[in-house]
């Protein structure tokens, strides 16, 4: 059954979340994240592809970077899709074993390249020039899967820095140019280690048809060098992420069977069970599982249009502060205990504590009346917003707390406790100091050592 942190439940979250102190005048901005809902989630997408014989559900770490949480998706029977050094330390850290994770990037250099077959981690080559640095690299008893991107080219969706399988895309080797898809299967024949191809069509605003378009089309192209090779030389796909997620309220639209629906729509025998297959879903496990909560500070007016001045602004709601049109945020309201706000609505611009005009996440967004001390929330915050915080102003990364409700699953569904745990602390001031460079202070008067002689 696919889920969300319900409005009812973000509620519940935030009264306790202040009844606790990890909202107050001192906390005025926190993340919150319904450990059980991100459970529920890993459990539909598994169901969903329940038919497919062997299946990897790589989690993309750039989601959600937190090693508790990493933790948690490794628990629940996840892989780790990773693009970074960083992001492989992080999941190899959060105990994902070397052959569940997968590294994706275009721009690996050779010691990326060479520690992921070291480790056996399983490495998709975005160009045909990355093959040829494998070709180097590779150990005799190299234990990785290797793979190639390709860029089936099939167009864009509604949100055009989303699509990664436009035209003019810097993803994977573009199938469509002249001489391409050639290329490509002559890279697999030279290669008989090289048994994967992995494509990603796009994430948010891709509707389901044109990804299983894209994907269709990495099916005919493992088939063609299949033929051409004479073997079975690809055993896997990898199918990248992209569910695209619901913003506009509870529910959860579409789904993973729906994905699968129409991905077997388009080609029945992509999930025949003849080739492995690896997903890599990110935002759709855990954006609708996470709030953002954060106290008003001050309320005015400007120009007769309500301000409500908060402390959740561009630096964990980046991309709809640039983009509110793509990435429009529901917003809540809460009294300063944390009761939900009632009465007649008034819009309200919800902005954020950074220095630029533009730091607003919610424009003429109609709410209760707000004071002082009251709270919002902004909704499906659980990928890409608190936990992976912009520095502008030197804020402090906000804390992130997982929400443990008692009732799931117990009790009837009576409300009772909601337990939280601390996945990350809020930073500290000494701490961003130290992160910019405090403890070198003079390095530009006296840091600078006499050039060598030798």
């Amino acid at each position: 059954m696919d889920v969300s942190f319900s409005t009812d439940k973000v509620a519940r979250a935030v009264r306790q979340a202040v009844t606790d102190g990890l909202l107050a005048e001192d906390r005025p901005v926190a993340g919150l994240l319904d450990v059980g809902g991100v459970r529920e989630s890993v459990a539909a997408l598994h169901q969903a592809f329940a038919g497919v014989p062997e299946v990897l559900h790589a989690f993309a770490a750039k989601a959600c970077p937190l090693v508790p949480v990493l933790r948690l998706l490794a628990d629940a029977g996840m892989g780790c899709e990773v693009a970074s050094p960083g992001e492989l330390r992080l999941a190899l850290d959060a105990g994902f074993a070397p052959a569940r994770i997968v590294l994706d990037s275009p721009a690996k250099t050779r010691g990326e390249i060479r520690e992921a077959l070291d480790l056996g981690v399983a490495l998709n080559a975005d160009n045909l020039g990355e093959l040829d640095r494998i070709d180097a690299l590779r150990p005799a008893d190299c234990s990785s899967v290797l793979g190639l991107r390709v860029n089936p080219q099939v167009g864009s969706g509604s949100i055009g820095a989303m699509s990664t399988a436009t035209a003019h895309s810097k993803f994977g080797v573009a199938l469509r140019d002249p001489g391409a898809r050639e290329r490509v299967v002559e890279a697999f024949v030279r290669r008989p280690w090289l048994t994967r191809l992995h494509a990603h069509v796009g994430s948010q605003g891709c509707p389901l048809p044109l990804i299983a378009q894209g994907l269709a089309a990495l099916h005919g192209l493992a088939e063609e060098i299949d033929a051409r090779a004479g073997r079975r030389q690809i055993t896997s796909l990898d199918l990248g992420g992209g569910l695209p997620v619901n913003f506009a309220d509870d529910s959860v639209t579409p789904t993973y069977a729906g994905y699968v629906a129409a991905l077997t729509a388009v080609e029945p025998a992509l999930l025949d069970g003849r080739y492995q297959v690896v997903t890599e879903f990110g935002r759709s496990l855990v954006a609708k599982h996470g709030v953002t909560a954060a106290r008003v500070e001050y309320v005015k007016e400007a120009g007769g249009r309500r301000i409500a001045l908060t402390h959740a602004g561009a630096q964990v709601a980046t991309r709809t502060v640039f983009m509110p049109q793509s990435w429009p945020l529901r917003v809540t309201a809460y009294g300063p205990d944390g009761t939900p706000k009632r009465g007649p609505l008034v819009p309200y611009d919800i902005a954020g504590p950074l220095c630029f005009a533009g730091d607003v996440v919610a424009h003429a967004h109609p709410l209760p009346e707000l004071a002082e001390g009251d709270l919002v929330a902004l909704h499906d915050t659980g990928a890409y917003y608190f936990s992976a915080p912009w520095a502008y102003n030197s804020l402090p990364r906000p804390a992130v707390y997982g929400c443990l409700f008692e009732d799931d699953g117990q009790d009837g569904g009576q409300d009772t406790g909601v337990l939280f745990a601390t996945v990350r602390p809020a930073q500290t001031a000494r701490e961003i100091s130290l992160e910019n460079g405090s403890d070198r202070a003079d390095a530009l008067l006296t840091g600078f050592a006499a050039p060598s002689r030798r």
